[in-house]
């Protein structure tokens, strides 16, 4: 029996070893299988971490010996759960996410047997198969009360009750659209403009609600709402709308002075308040229940963005931006690798990942975007007219073809818009 359990500890050592490639395939995995799983950047993240420690935790359960009664499942597999149960995703995805990785853990493992002895190999299957089983059922029991747990008390809250009727309008099905005004208390047959919004930085949840209500409070005031609706996604996350002035059918009336306001005062890239802690993307105003959708989805897409751009060790102060500011990146950016492709084959040397590439890209970005006016572009970067052409000239000497590539720069000018929103997850890695 001791032989047998330090075969087991030596598997353990084995599957230590691997373990980055084993995480790294139960998130592809997972994210595959399970299309509920498969969230944007922020959730993506925490999926990552449960899995990682639940991997690092079956591995410490097989060479430590520890008895059943002391596992504990990991704080990042707990937290996940509950933000699950706050975004209202079936705990049975959670559940079969964990079936999954139970099955792939032991194939994985399996593997690593192939040079013990025939009179070996197979009890020490057969114990594997009973450790690892022994542990998903401890780990689901603890997971599944606490999504249970989390799920009651937010479908109990306020809060809860305004996400799942909200879940309901974005679900895209027959809604009571009447119940739904009157208990979200906001006007669905207005022009809405959405916001996805989350920390910089670490806070509490508590600040954070401050923090959003100051949000709402300010793009209320700037845009002269008549209504706001701020919905939590989870404790990390708060979506919110404003319903814009004008009848519902303004967007759709060019001619009309309700629709420049409302279409003006939302696409004036409304700013942060002074000091605020938190991120902002925003969706384009849109009316009635479309346009809740609509702009809600785009918010969401530019979100994305910003999540792939801060994953990647950009700037993390505050960012707010706009659907209109990063439509084309958004529309391309749920392929990183193409996208990747697409960036290193347009900008060539201009792609790499060096500070003064970084400096001759942006330079030329706003170049393009001034209409390649050399005076515009030193307005806009502070800088000297004879600073920008040299920039210029040796950005440009660093495409692919040279001066050739700017004939038809349509393809130069999205590849530096993509970089811009992106940041280093879209540049050449390197040989």
């Amino acid at each position: 029996m001791e032989a047998q359990r330090a075969l087991v500890r030596q598997v353990g050592d084995r599957v230590a070893e691997s373990q980055g490639a084993l995480v790294e395939g139960l998130v592809q995995d997972i994210r595959a299988q399970i299309g509920a799983l498969d969230q944007e950047a922020a959730a993506r993240s925490l999926l990552e971490a449960s899995i990682t420690e639940n991997v690092v935790a079956a591995i410490n359960f097989l060479r430590q010996g520890i008895e059943p009664d002391q596992l504990e499942a990991p704080t990042a597999a707990l937290a996940y759960a509950r933000v699950l149960a706050q975004r209202d995703v079936p705990q049975s995805a959670l559940i079969r996410a964990y079936r999954i990785g139970h099955q792939r853990f032991l194939d994985h493992t399996f593997a690593l047997l192939d040079d013990l002895p025939a009179a070996d190999r197979v009890p020490v299957c057969v114990e594997l198969v009973r450790l690892s089983g022994q542990f998903i059922d401890l780990i689901c029991e603890q997971v599944g009360r606490t999504y249970e747990r989390e799920r009651d008390r937010w479908v109990a809250s306020r809060s809860g009750v305004r996400q799942r009727w909200v879940t309901d309008l974005l679900g895209g099905g027959p809604v009571d659209r009447a119940a739904a005004a009157r208990a979200l208390r906001y006007p669905l047959d207005a022009v809405h403009l959405a916001c996805t919004l989350w920390p910089a930085a670490r806070m509490t949840s508590f600040d954070l609600v401050a923090a959003v209500d100051d949000v709402r409070a300010h793009a209320g005031s700037a845009l002269g709402a008549r209504a706001a609706l701020v919905v939590p996604t989870d404790e990390y996350e708060a979506r919110l709308w404003l319903a814009l002035p004008g009848p519902p059918n303004a967007l759709a009336s060019p001619s009309s002075s309700t629709s420049a306001t409302a279409s003006s005062s939302a696409s004036a890239y409304l700013g942060a308040p002074e000091g605020s802690p938190l991120h902002a993307a925003f969706g384009r105003p849109g009316a009635g229940l479309g346009g809740f959708r609509t702009s809600a989805r785009q918010a969401a897409r530019v979100r994305e963005i910003l999540g792939t751009r801060l994953g990647s060790g950009a700037a993390a102060a505050p960012l707010w931006v706009h659907y209109d500011q990063a439509a084309p990146v958004a529309l391309m950016a749920g392929d990183l690798p193409a996208v990747r492709d697409f960036v290193t084959s347009t900008l060539g040397a201009l792609a790499a990942a060096g500070a003064r590439e970084a400096v001759l890209r942006d330079t030329l970005r706003v170049f393009l975007d001034r209409h390649r006016g050399h005076a515009a572009t030193a307005r806009a970067m502070s800088l000297h007219r004879n600073s920008v052409q040299y920039r210029v000239h040796r950005a440009t000497a660093l495409l692919p073809h040279g001066e050739r590539d700017l004939a038809d720069d349509f393809n130069v000018r999205a590849a530096l818009l993509a970089v811009h929103w992106l940041g280093d997850a879209v540049l050449a890695t390197g040989p």
